[in-house]
């Protein structure tokens, strides 16, 4: 038999926070998953913005 799908596990879009302020164009996204029921709040994870060439906050977005 097959598992069933988790529910409480979602999908969710992480966009870098400097990119904008600095004027460099393109936007720097990440998709992940996150278990809305442990993680209510919005996640904040480090990643590598490839039109910056360097590590920046990615912040959730709806």
């Amino acid at each position: 038999m097959a598992k069933k799908a988790n529910k409480n596990r979602i999908q969710v879009i992480l966009e870098c926070t400097e990119q904008r302020e600095s004027g460099v164009p393109g936007i720097s996204r990440y998709i992940t998953t996150k278990n809305k029921k442990n993680t209510t709040q919005r996640l904040e994870r480090k990643k590598y913005n490839p039109f910056l060439k360097k590590v920046t906050l990615h912040r959730e977005i709806k």
